[in-house]
């Protein structure tokens, strides 16, 4: 499968910019892209943390030999996008959690709402008018309000163990969600890096369908070796708990949606999908036993096919 790559220029409000400067106040979005670029598009967004490598190979492949092109892309603050080095949002982390836990937003660097509009800044680089939008974790969360501020521009919807954040959901289990915040120290040795990494995705791995600890280990491998940027998970952190409920947005989507979550998942607990099912107009729920906080390979195959139901549907109306 051919992979085409590049970057996107744009400025830290989602606006494209057609020159390749790389100024302050300006990002720079790498971005992959497979498939026919004829076939409908599909923008993959990644959560917290995550580089677009989660969206494995073989994942893109299949959605491709479904007759659909493939976007997936590096969120800022992580991967081979633009870092917002030295920048902090301000105030200490409990109290956020606190407010995050009854749907309020804090200060914060950025926003899930500026990072949507990265993704439609980058679907504008593209020449791409309209796509469907999926995204997993907090990228569950950019695809919620970008299909909200952009109705006109999403096709289908697909939300994969994610969360609106509205009030008084059940909170992550302790121990998975400081496996992501509390990481090596700075400058830790790679060997240290990637041990960790294979603690992490122990962690919040899917109990059903677990991966031998070479797997992990050389997963973990090639994400430190193509960018290791722990840093940008803070901020990461901070987009979430700085946009507070995502209600508001669930109640303006029109796009067919799915809505896909593991029943063994932690980090993000099944509440999670299933509130924001019952906030997006006739949006579908789909709970799969012994998936957590990962895409397992055995379910590719499943996932794929509930997305492409769901696309099927974006043709009708």
């Amino acid at each position: 499968m051919e992979i085409r790559s590049g970057t996107a220029h744009i400025d830290d409000g989602g606006q494209e910019r057609s020159d390749s400067g790389n100024d302050s106040g300006n990002l720079e979005i790498y971005y992959e892209d497979m498939g026919n670029v004829g076939d409908p598009p599909v923008l993959l967004v990644m959560g917290l943390g995550a580089q677009l490598l989660l969206w494995r190979d073989g994942f893109c492949e299949r959605l491709v030999d479904q007759g659909y092109r493939v976007i997936r892309y590096d969120n800022r603050d992580v991967g081979l996008s633009s870092k917002l080095h030295g920048q902090r949002g301000g105030g200490a982390l409990v109290p956020k959690l606190v407010r995050s836990f009854v749907g309020r937003p804090s200060p914060s660097v950025y926003t899930l709402e500026h990072m949507a509009d990265d993704a439609v800044a980058l679907l504008d680089h593209l020449g791409i008018d309209r796509a469907h939008v999926v995204g997993a974790s907090m990228g569950g969360m950019i695809a919620q309000i970008f299909a909200a501020r952009h109705a006109k521009r999403t096709a289908a919807l697909g939300i994969i163990f994610s969360s609106n954040n509205s009030a008084l959901l059940p909170p992550p289990a302790p121990k998975a969600l400081l496996s992501l915040i509390k990481g090596p120290a700075p400058g830790s040795p790679r060997e240290v890096v990637v041990e960790n990494s294979v603690r992490i995705s122990r962690i919040i791995g899917s109990p059903g369908y677990p991966k031998s600890d070479e797997q992990l280990r050389a997963e973990a491998t090639e994400a430190y070796e193509r960018a290791h940027y722990p840093q940008g998970i803070g901020r990461h952190l901070g987009a979430v708990m700085g946009s507070g409920s995502l209600k508001r947005y669930d109640r303006q989507i029109s796009a067919p949606t799915v809505v896909i979550h593991g029943r063994a998942d932690k980090l993000m607990r099944p509440a999670g999908g299933r509130a924001i099912a019952a906030a997006i107009p006739n949006a579908r729920l789909v709970l799969f036993d012994g998936m957590a906080h990962d895409l397992p390979e055995e379910l590719w195959d499943d996932i794929v096919g509930e997305l492409k139901t769901t696309f099927a549907e974006a043709t009708l109306q």
